[in-house]
């Protein structure tokens, strides 16, 4: 009987050490977010919620993981096509390169001024491209100085806690690790303030699966810029000293 009573304490005392370690993977085990935004306008119910872009940083003791460094094969294009910006929306990480290829026939000139990254492409060509570093975490509105209906936004984010909503307003967010976080929100037609009340502090815990839903509402107000010398923009035709060549 000693015997089998020594052989069991022997055993416990050797699996005390995979129980622990056991226990401590299960807590550092990442939980998938799952969530549901409802996009309003007018007070009514807005079919396509897509472009909502959640994202969690760390408070507190919470571990903060880096985002994954861009690959040079992960380059993101912002096309320029139609006078449009293709896509309108881009999420990288912070230190991340785009592309803005011009494959319109005409001349473009992408610049934002505003907060996130500053930049001024100057005038090229239909063919040509250009690239620009986002080198810190921050929200840029990307224009173009001489046709006012471009925009785009280009948000780089120093997190990999990220999802961007599809058109029912599902959003996914895979492996986070336990702790607190502050969750922020964007969407491009939505006012700052209403941004700013969407955020919240939430706590994940082990075997969470939920974010949580909430409720946006689009604005009727576009954002107001000037061109990127601080006047109104030029009239939209060839003759336009803005399309005059360098």
């Amino acid at each position: 009987m000693l015997r089998v009573a020594h052989s069991r304490t022997v055993w416990c005392i050797l699996l005390l050490p995979c129980v622990l370690a056991a226990a401590q993977n299960a807590e550092l085990k990442g939980a998938d977010l799952k969530g549901k935004v409802q996009l309003t306008k007018n007070g009514r119910h807005v079919n396509d919620a897509s472009k909502v872009v959640v994202w969690l940083t760390p408070l507190g003791t919470t571990p903060a993981p880096s985002a994954p460094p861009q690959q040079t094969s992960q380059i993101p294009k912002l096309v320029q096509k139609d006078k449009s910006f293709h896509p309108s929306l881009l999420v990288i990480p912070a230190g991340g390169q785009v592309e803005f290829p011009n494959r319109d026939p005409f001349f473009h000139n992408v610049f934002s001024l505003f907060d996130g990254k500053r930049f001024d492409l100057g005038l090229y060509e239909s063919g040509s491209t250009q690239f620009v570093r986002f080198d810190k975490p921050g929200i840029s509105f990307i224009f173009c100085n001489i046709h006012a209906q471009m925009s785009a936004v280009v948000i780089a984010l120093n997190t990999p806690y990220y999802a961007i909503s599809n058109w029912r307003g599902e959003i996914s967010i895979r492996d986070v690790v336990p702790g607190r976080y502050q969750m922020h929100v964007f969407h491009p037609s939505v006012s700052p303030d209403a941004l700013h009340a969407a955020e919240r502090e939430i706590t994940v815990t082990p075997g969470d699966t939920f974010l949580g839903p909430f409720s946006l509402a689009e604005s009727d107000l576009e954002l107001a810029h000037k061109n990127k010398y601080g006047r109104d923009y030029d009239r939209p035709d060839p003759d336009s000293p803005a399309y005059a060549r360098p």
